[in-house]
C-alpha cells in the first residue's frame, strides 16, 4: 500500500504546509470535470425546457431535490472522509456525477425525442439529478478537507482559492464546449454523454495516481483510538510549524451548523449563496426572453454560453488575479466581493441586449469569485486542523442548501415580476455586507492558531 497521506512526512514536522503541484492539478481536475459538466448542463437546460413546452419554474425547480440532498449529505461523507479518506470519498462523489449526469442525459432524450411527456421527462431527470445531490456531495468536501489539513494558515486562503478556481475554469469549459457536443442523433443532451466521458477518464486517473489515504490499517500506537474517530493512528502528532492542530488522534467533537466560531461566514454563505443561486438561475432564461429566441430554443444555446463563459473567465479572474496579487483576506474578499456583485446585479436588470448582459454578468461573477473563496477560507480559519473534515461538509452543506429554493423562486420572481426578482438579490448582498461589518473576525485575527 502507498504511504497513507494521513501520516506525517518526519521530514516535516505535523502535517505539510504544501502539496506537490501534480496533486494539486489532479484534484483541480476532479473538482473541474463537474463544473463543466454542470455549467454545460445549464446552458441548455433553458432551451430543452422551451422544447419541452415546459414552463420555467418547473425547470428549475427540477434541481431542488437534488440541491437538498447535497445539504443534508454533504457533512455525513465530510465526517465519513475523516474515517475512510479523502480519496475514497472523491471517487464516490465522480461516481455519483457519472451516474447521475449519464441518466439525466438519458431521461432529457428520451423526452425530446417523443418516449417520455414532459411530466414524466421531468420527473425522470429530478430523480436521476438527486443521485448526484445524495453521492456527488462527497467529492468537494474531500478535496477541501485534503487540501485545507496540508496547508499553513497563511496559504490557506491562496489554495483553497486555487481549488475554487476549477469550479470557475469549469463553468468557462462547459458553456464554451457545449455547443460542439450538440451532435447529430443526441442534439442537445449531446453534452451530457460528453461529460460523462469525461468524468470516467478522470475518475480513473484518481484511482491509479492519487497516493491511497485510507486509514483502515491496524493501529500502530500504544493505546488504539476509538474506532470511530478522526484518525485510527494514536501515536502522538506534532504541531506544524503554523501553529496549528494536526490531523489530531482520538475523537473530535461534532461541529454544529451554529458553531459560534464559524456562525458569521456560514450565514454570509447562506444568503450571498442564495443571491448568487437566484441571479445564476434567472440567466438563461432573461437571455431568451431579452434576445426575443423563445420560438428559436435551439439558438439560445450559443449566447447563454457566451454570457456564462464570460462570467467564468470573470470568476478566475477573480481566483486567480485579484485574490492572489492583493493578498486579500477572508473578510476583505467577502465583502468587496458581495458589494461588486450587487452591482452587476443592479446592471443586469436594465440590460437589454447581449453586450450589456454579458458585462453584467461578467462583474457578478468577479463578485461572487472573490466572496466564495473568503467564505470558505474563513470558516476554515475558524477551526482547528483536526476539524477541517467537518468544516469542509458544512461548508458544501451551505453551498447546496442555497439550490434547494433560490433558483426556483428567483425565476418565479422574474416570471411574475423581474423588479422584485432582482430586488430580493440585492436585498441578499446588502444582507452580507452588513453582517460583515458587524460579525466577521478580522483578517489578522483570523491567522493566530485555533485550539
Amino acid at each position: 500500500m502507498a504511504r497513507s497521506d494521513l501520516q506525517p512526512n518526519p521530514a516535516e514536522p505535523g502535517t505539510t504546509s504544501s502539496l506537490p503541484g501534480w496533486r494539486v492539478a489532479l484534484l483541480f481536475t476532479v473538482m473541474l470535470v463537474t463544473a463543466a459538466g454542470n455549467t454545460a448542463m445549464q446552458s441548455v437546460m433553458p432551451s430543452i425546457g422551451t422544447a419541452l413546452k415546459v414552463q420555467d419554474f418547473w425547470i428549475s425547480l427540477a434541481y431542488t431535490w437534488s440541491a437538498l440532498l447535497w445539504m443534508l449529505c454533504a457533512p455525513w461523507w465530510a465526517r465519513r472522509s475523516d474515517r475512510r479518506g479523502r480519496k475514497a470519498m472523491m471517487g464516490i462523489g465522480l461516481m455519483g456525477f457519472i451516474f447521475s449526469f449519464g441518466l439525466c442525459g438519458l431521461s432529457l432524450w428520451l423526452g425530446l425525442n417523443g418516449w417520455l411527456g414532459s411530466i414524466a421527462t421531468l420527473l425522470m431527470f429530478a430523480a436521476c439529478r438527486s443521485l448526484y445531490g445524495g453521492f456527488g456531495s462527497a467529492a468537494p468536501p474531500a478535496v477541501q478537507a485534503y487540501v485545507a489539513s496540508r496547508t499553513s494558515r497563511e496559504q490557506r486562503t491562496q489554495a483553497l482559492s486555487l481549488i475554487s478556481s476549477s469550479f470557475g475554469l469549469g463553468t468557462v469549459i462547459g458553456p464554451a464546449l457545449a455547443p460542439y457536443f450538440i451532435l447529430p442523433g443526441l442534439g442537445l443532451v449531446g453534452p451530457f454523454a460528453a461529460f460523462t466521458l469525461i468524468a470516467v477518464v478522470v475518475l480513473g486517473a484518481l484511482r491509479v495516481w492519487l497516493p491511497d489515504d485510507t486509514p483502515a490499517y491496524a493501529a500502530r500506537g500504544d493505546v488504539v483510538a476509538a474506532p470511530f474517530s478522526a484518525n485510527s493512528d494514536s501515536r502522538p502528532r506534532n504541531r506544524s510549524h503554523d501553529g496549528d492542530e494536526a490531523e489530531a488522534p482520538g475523537e473530535v467533537a461534532k461541529i454544529s451548523w451554529f458553531d459560534q466560531r464559524m456562525r458569521p461566514w456560514l450565514v454570509a454563505g447562506l444568503l450571498g449563496g442564495h443571491a448568487q443561486a437566484a441571479v445564476m438561475g434567472i440567466v438563461g432564461f432573461l437571455v431568451l426572453d431579452r434576445l426575443g429566441l423563445r420560438a428559436d430554443p435551439g439558438a439560445g444555446a450559443g449566447p447563454t454560453g457566451i454570457v456564462l463563459m464570460a462570467g467564468a473567465i470573470a470568476t478566475l479572474f477573480a481566483q486567480w488575479g485579484v485574490i492572489p496579487t492583493l493578498h486579500l483576506g477572508p473578510r476583505a474578499s467577502c465583502l468587496s466581493g458581495i458589494a461588486i456583485a450587487a452591482g452587476g446585479t443592479g446592471l443586469l436588470s436594465v440590460a437589454a441586449n447581449l453586450h450589456a448582459i454579458t458585462i453584467a454578468v461578467a462583474l457578478i461573477s468577479l463578485g461572487f469569485g472573490l466572496f466564495r473563496p473568503g467564505f470558505t477560507a474563513g470558516a476554515s480559519l475558524s477551526v482547528s486542523r483536526a476539524e477541517q473534515g467537518q468544516s469542509a461538509g458544512i461548508v458544501a452543506s451551505v453551498n447546496g442548501a442555497a439550490y434547494i429554493v433560490a433558483p426556483a423562486i428567483g425565476v418565479w420572481l422574474y416570471g411574475h415580476s423581474p423588479w422584485i426578482g432582482f430586488a430580493v438579490i440585492e436585498l441578499l448582498c446588502v444582507a452580507v455586507i452588513v453582517l460583515g461589518l458587524k460579525a466577521m473576525a478580522r483578517d489578522d485575527e483570523l491567522l493566530h492558531a485555533r485550539s
